[in-house]
This record gives structure tokens, C-alpha cells and sequence, in this order.
């Protein structure tokens, strides 16, 4: 039951060859999991207000950008084979994100301060409620994560990532695909529907971490549960406020 998602970190054998336990206090909760999300992103609005301030200072945000991005990246890969490290690696993984999600967020707070001043702000509050949305349609069982959906859900992401990754192929040999960026109905819709899968994908997280601590997974997996969740709300974040600026621009 631990083999099916489509959060790149919770992936096919995120589970698979850990050393359960009959220890109540050595066991993955699904409540250690929340909890544990919800420090990771105070560390990641923690990191996010440091590189806002420096865009709002006009100092260069650039090399905390590229660094949270590229660190943040490489943090991942080695919480992915270390998952017993995910109690140290998740933390430095939301700061370095932070940094990254911060300044990406003040560049667009400044290209839209006309068109839509509120645009962070509207991002923001748009993926918690996806975030409650979908929460809600889990815990009561309102859509049911089945086999058929997880498989829907799985080919769809791994259909947008193939298509980021060609789409920055063709970038490095010059080609622009101008939908992936422009205001058209059609880079509008595409939008749209990442968004879509992006939210679907919380349900399968939320199934993954429900279901390990059913098995009763080592305490250091609500550090992994937690860090998979930021995975996804970050992608989801980013995902709306590319949504939101396309619709500014349209206007």
C-alpha cells in the first residue's frame, strides 16, 4: 500500500525497508506529521520574509534564489535515500526553500504592483484553502484515494514533468514555447490544470502518511511526511501565483 504516489518524495519505496515498531512512542503519528509540517513552514516563511527584505531594500536576492534553489534541491535528493535524516535535512530544506520562494515571490509582488497589488497575497490565501479543501476531502472520505486515482493522478504528474523538462530543453537550444509563459487561453488552461494536479497530489500524501503511521513507521517518518507535504505546497504556491500572473497580464 506504500507504493503508489506521485509526490516525488513519497515515491515507490519511500516506505519500503524501514524497520517497523510495536513502541507507541517510537511510531510515525499522523498528528507528529501535521505538526511537523507546520514548524517546516514557519522555517520556510522564516526564510522567505529574509530574502522579501532584501528585495525590498534593493540588495541583490539573486545568489540566496539560486542557492535555496539548487541547495534546496540537492537537500531533498539526500533526504529521499537518508530518510533518517529527515529531521535535520527537512528543516535546512524548508530555510533554503524559503529563500528561494521569498524572492521569487517579491519579484512578482513588484512586476504586478499595478495590475494586481495583492497577487502574493492572493496566492497565499488561495493554496491554504486548496490545502483545507482537499484536507477535507480525504478525512471524510468525500473523494476516496482508490487505485484507479492514484494511477490518473501519477501519469498526470509525471505527464507535466517530462513537459517542464522538454520545455527547458528546447529553452537551451533557443526555442521559446510561448504558451508556458504568455496570458493566452491556452497557457491560461494549461495553467489550470498543473494547478489541478498539483492539489490532487495532496490527497496521496495525506493517504501516504495515514497509512504509514497505520504500520506503524519510525518516529523520524513524521519528519519525512512532513517534509513530502512542503513538497507539494510549494509546487502548488508557485503553480497558482504563475496562474495568478497570467491572468493580471491578460488584463
Amino acid at each position: 500500500m506504500f507504493d503508489k504516489t506521485s509526490n516525488p518524495v513519497l515515491g515507490e519505496k519511500a516506505f519500503r525497508g524501514l524497520t517497523l515498531t510495536g513502541d507507541q512512542s517510537e511510531r510515525m503519528t499522523v498528528q507528529g506529521s501535521m505538526n511537523k509540517t507546520g514548524l517546516l513552514l514557519l522555517l520556510v516563511l522564516g526564510g522567505a520574509y529574509y530574502t522579501w527584505s532584501m528585495v525590498a531594500k534593493g540588495q541583490n536576492v539573486m545568489p540566496y534564489m539560486i542557492g535555496g534553489a539548487i541547495g534546496g534541491f540537492i537537500v531533498a535528493l539526500i533526504t529521499v535515500f537518508k530518510k533518517e535524516w529527515a529531521p535535520y535535512t527537512a528543516p535546512a530544506y524548508a530555510i533554503l526553500q524559503g529563500f528561494f520562494v521569498g524572492g521569487i515571490s517579491a519579484i512578482y509582488n513588484n512586476a504586478f504592483a499595478e495590475r494586481m497589488p495583492n497577487i502574493i497575497t492572493n496566492a497565499v490565501g488561495l493554496t491554504v484553502s486548496v490545502a483545507i479543501a482537499m484536507f477535507l476531502l480525504y478525512h471524510f472520505r468525500i473523494i476516496k484515494v482508490t487505485q484507479k486515482l492514484r494511477s490518473i493522478i501519477v501519469m498526470a504528474t509525471v505527464g507535466i514533468m517530462v513537459f517542464y523538462l522538454l520545455a527547458i530543453v528546447a529553452r537551451l537550444f533557443g526555442a521559446q514555447l510561448a504558451f508556458m509563459h504568455d496570458s493566452s487561453p491556452l497557457g491560461i488552461g494549461i495553467s489550470l490544470f498543473i494547478v489541478g494536479i498539483a492539489a490532487l497530489n495532496l490527497l496521496l500524501d495525506f493517504d501516504m502518511i495515514e497509512q504509514g503511521a497505520a504500520q506503524g513507521a519510525p518516529k523520524y517518518m513524521e519528519w519525512f511526511g512532513g517534509f513530502a507535504l512542503l513538497v507539494t505546497l510549494i509546487w502548488l504556491y508557485l503553480e497558482i501565483l504563475r496562474l495568478l500572473s497570467r491572468f493580471a497580464s491578460s488584463k
